[in-house]
């Protein structure tokens, strides 16, 4: 498999570094997405990626959980990127299985080496394989009423069966399924979900909203699962939630 056909997922909240990042990567001939957030990296995950860049500083995220997620349920290599001082978080992510790690900051000349050197110690596949042990797909659903979101097949289903949902309602879905009874407004769903498309002030968020109330609210004019809060975003209020 060439560089072009390798698919490398970036984690990272620093706008500047992903763009860097990317541009580097791209410029090399890899396929890249990106994420800031568990559920951008398993909707990455769920549709292939061959390395991970990861880094442990996340603004409101424990790069570390999201290293133990990844290796607890997917081979794929994790490259962490950290701070000079942060020997304590770098010796904790290479025990938890990380393939190797890059202190800040760091050249564009070496980050390239050490991806191409951890990927051609990597078993060249089309996609991420679960690891030995890791949860099955019913250990990765999220039951909330009369529906189960399954994580691994990005599936929705209710009480007759799967539904028919798209890859950006999913994704949609299982972002407010992590943050239940809370407001989200546009702002937030934009950058929780970097990898999408969004446009400044996109209203396709609203138009997801209103295709999602149709595929699981009882009266979508009268939404009781994802309210509206009035100047403020939208909240996910199922009665229960398990996760």
């Amino acid at each position: 498999m060439t560089d072009r056909q390798r698919r490398i997922l970036i984690v990272d909240d620093d706008d500047q570094i992903r763009r860097m990042l990317r541009r580097c990567f791209e410029d090399e001939g890899f396929r890249v997405s990106e994420a800031i957030a568990q559920v951008g990296v398993d909707a990455a995950l769920a549709t292939g990626v061959d390395l991970i860049t990861l880094d442990l500083n996340l603004d409101g995220t424990d790069g570390l959980s999201i290293a133990r997620s990844v290796r607890q349920n997917w081979d794929v290599p994790i490259i962490m990127i950290t701070g000079k001082g942060d020997i304590i978080d770098r010796i904790v992510g290479l025990e938890i299985g990380a393939d190797d790690y890059i202190a800040k900051p760091f050249h564009l000349r070496e980050v390239l080496a050490r991806v191409r050197s951890v990927l051609r110690r990597s078993p060249v596949g089309a996609a991420p394989t679960l690891a030995a042990g890791a949860i099955t797909p019913a250990d990765s659903c999220i039951s909330f009423d009369t529906y189960v979101l399954d994580l691994n097949r990005r599936c929705l289903i209710g009480k007759d069966g799967e539904i028919r949902i798209t890859s950006g309602e999913f994704d949609l879905l299982a972002l407010f399924a992590r943050h239940p009874h809370r407001v989200l407004s546009r702002n937030q769903i934009m950058d929780l979900l970097k990898g999408h498309d969004w446009a400044p002030n996109d209203r396709s968020i609203d138009n997801q909203i209103a295709r999602l109330r149709k595929l699981i609210e009882t009266d979508p004019r009268e939404p009781r699962l994802l309210k509206t809060v009035r100047g403020a975003g939208y909240s996910f209020t199922p009665q229960s939630l398990q996760i």
